[in-house]
């Protein structure tokens, strides 16, 4: 292949197809590789997030959670619908129509930059040239002065629950199931298998989660984890804590899984469809010829500096396959940075504001730091948290489960952290990051002026709680 390119981007995912997207934007001449094939086979962009993740999620998200409002929750403003009934059908092929419209976006996108789309699979070679293997076999090298790995990841498997047809299946089977499981097994009460999990629940399905940690949702502030669990058990999922897989057995049309309690005694539960959502691993073997020298670790991650340069000069990694949180904006802005330092500006992201967020109802958001990591650093701080069952608007959308908690340093009242489980978590969380971004104090939150009715107000509320100065609900003497 003659022509040269100044950045090769091999994935099209949020990492991927964002950094070629700005690479283009700043006048580099710019391809991307991505061998994503959908259920016809025809090649697509977007990678797992747009494919079977994010956004496929959210979409069965809503129409679930409008679903079970429809049935549940309308009564109490007044509204009867008589008898509500859900087409499974119409929800995943909506969900399949979004997911085509926005794969096709990103191709319009890149049509629009100049971008070089390149359907296949792509591999980096010594001297920053990427082996790029087409969808029928052919094998061409690009030359590249500057090479993006955005591969991504893929799910874990584990070998007591191996995916078998469409019984045992991974997130991306879970989202096309054409009829609600009376009985639902899902391995690993993680951020996946809570969405995934709720999603079914909503519908009718009986839905037990086992997750193999003693505890639950430690990657969170256990203030939002015991709230979360006491609000999933009443929306009757069962999740049970301490309970490791030990194999799986298909008779016919349902599945008997045996696992380990959390007192070691064995115990099977049979299911109709059986999720594993134990995590994913970074998709990182095969995209390396061995004379590269780009290095990995024992787990697939590339080992990359604060600003994802591999220790190949001109050859950067980002998303997925690096160190931090496997999150979709977090390749996206990892994508950005590197397209900027390419381009030869300064580029720096701050990986202590970060947002996470389940987007389960209420859906749970955070960003810094939780409240158990500030004590084993022995970082001296102080909390303030607020209710939404004493916010008025709240109340008025009848969603008043949970609360914004948020964290401030002791001495300089420098916010730490903010940790929220309720209705618009996902949402109210950017307040928070911004705040942090900027490096506000829990004071300059309070001093600030926020709309009235607005579920918002619960961060100004926190924010005036940290000092014992919140006005809508009583304040805790201090010791």
């Amino acid at each position: 292949m003659s022509d040269k390119f100044d950045v090769v981007v091999i994935g099209g995912g949020p990492g991927g197809y964002v950094a070629a997207i700005r690479a283009a934007q700043l006048g580099l001449k710019t391809a991307c590789i991505e061998k994503w094939l959908d259920k016809d086979s025809k090649p697509r962009l977007g990678g797992t997030c747009l494919n079977v993740g994010c956004i496929p999620s959210k979409a069965l998200l809503d129409s679930s959670h409008k679903y079970h409002d429809a049935k549940e929750a309308y009564g109490v403003h007044g509204i009867s619908v008589g008898d509500v009934a859900m087409d499974v059908n119409t929800m995943v092929d909506r969900k399949d129509k979004i997911v085509d419209q926005l794969t096709s976006g990103i191709t319009g996108l890149f049509k629009a930059n100049g971008v070089t789309s390149f359907e296949g699979f792509g591999k980096v070679l010594a001297n920053k040239k990427v082996e790029f293997t087409a969808h029928d076999g052919t094998v061409t090298v690009i030359d590249a002065e500057n090479v993006i790995l955005a591969t991504g990841s893929i799910p874990v498997n584990i070998p007591p629950a191996p995916r078998t047809g469409d019984i045992i299946v991974d997130n991306e089977g879970a989202l096309d199931f054409r009829a609600v499981p009376k009985r639902l097994g899902v391995i690993g009460a993680g951020v996946i298998g809570l969405e995934l999990g709720s999603v079914w629940a909503r519908l009718g399905s009986e839905v037990v989660v086992l997750e193999a940690q003693d505890s639950f949702l430690s990657v969170c502030d256990q203030d939002l984890a015991k709230e979360a669990a006491k609000i999933f058990k009443k929306q009757h999922l069962d999740i049970r804590t301490g309970a490791r897989v030990t194999g799986s057995q298909i008779n016919g049309e349902e599945v008997e899984v045996t696992y380990l309690d959390a007192k070691g005694e064995e115990q099977k539960q049979t299911f109709d469809k059986l999720i594993v959502a134990v995590g994913r691993k970074p998709f990182t073997e095969g995209c390396f010829s061995d004379d590269s020298g780009v290095k990995l670790d024992e787990r697939g991650f590339v080992f990359v500096d604060e600003q994802c340069r591999t220790s190949v000069p001109g050859v950067f990694a980002i998303g997925d396959i690096v160190r931090g949180p496997m999150l979709a904006h977090k390749a996206s802005e990892e994508g950005v940075m590197v397209a900027d330092i390419i381009a030869g500006h300064k580029a720096q992201m701050n990986y202590d504001c970060i947002p996470s967020v389940i987007y389960t109802h209420p859906e749970l958001a955070w960003v810094g730091k939780n409240e158990q990591e500030l004590k084993a650093e022995g970082i001296k701080f102080k909390v303030g948290k607020f209710p939404f069952a004493a916010s008025g608007r709240a109340m008025a959308a009848n969603d008043t489960d949970g609360f914004v908690k948020m964290i401030a340093c002791e001495e300089t009242d420098r916010i730490l952290g903010c940790h929220i489980i309720g209705g618009h978590a996902a949402d109210l969380i950017a307040q928070a990051v911004i705040a942090m971004e900027f490096g506000s104090t829990a004071e300059d939150i309070a001093l600030t002026v926020f709309a009235h009715p607005t579920v918002s107000e619960a961060v100004h509320e926190a924010a005036l709680a940290v000092d014992g100065h919140a006005i809508h609900i009583a304040n805790r003497k201090k010791r």
